[in-house]
C-alpha cells in the first residue's frame, strides 16, 4: 500500500493542499485528512485553553496556601497564562462557555497538581473553587 504525501510529507501536504484551495481545484482536494486536520485544531485550543486555566489556578492555590513561597515567577506565569486564555478568547469567543463548562474541572485539576507541588493535604484546599472565573482571569486578582 503507497503512502500518501499527508503521511510522508505533512508541511508539503499543507503547502499543496492551500494551494490547490486557491486555485479553485477542489477535486483534487484530500478531504478526509483535511477535515480531520480542522477538527484537530478546534480541539487544541479547546485543550490549550484547559491547561492555561489550569496552571494559573494552581499557581492561584499555591500563592494562597503558601504565601510564605510566592515569587515572582509564580506571579510571571500567572500573567503569561491569563494573557494566553485572553488571546484565545478574542480570536475565539466561541471558547466562552467551554471555558466556564471545565471551570470545575480545571479546577480539580489544579488542586491535584497543588498538592503535588506542594506537599500539602487534600484538605487544605476548598473542595469547589474559591474564586470566580472572573477573578481567574483578572490580571489584578491575587488572592490573599
Amino acid at each position: 500500500m503507497s503512502k500518501t504525501l499527508y503521511e510522508t510529507d505533512y508541511l508539503k501536504w499543507i503547502e499543496t493542499t492551500v494551494a490547490k484551495l486557491r486555485l479553485g481545484d477542489y477535486s483534487h482536494i484530500d478531504w478526509e485528512n483535511l477535515i480531520e486536520e480542522i477538527e484537530d485544531m478546534g480541539k487544541s485550543e479547546r485543550r490549550s485553553l484547559e491547561s492555561n486555566l489550569t496552571v494559573i489556578m494552581t499557581h492561584l492555590l499555591k500563592w494562597q496556601y503558601q504565601p510564605e513561597f510566592r515569587s515572582g515567577s509564580w506571579r510571571g506565569s500567572i500573567n503569561e497564562h491569563r494573557r494566553r486564555i485572553r488571546k484565545a478568547l478574542k480570536d475565539s469567543p466561541s471558547l466562552k462557555p467551554f471555558l466556564a463548562e471545565i471551570f470545575a474541572e480545571c479546577y480539580e485539576d489544579a488542586v491535584e497538581q497543588a498538592i503535588a507541588e506542594t506537599g500539602l493535604s487534600v484538605e487544605v484546599f476548598p473542595e469547589i473553587c474559591p474564586y470566580s472565573s472572573e477573578e481567574v482571569l483578572s490580571s489584578e486578582f491575587l488572592p490573599e
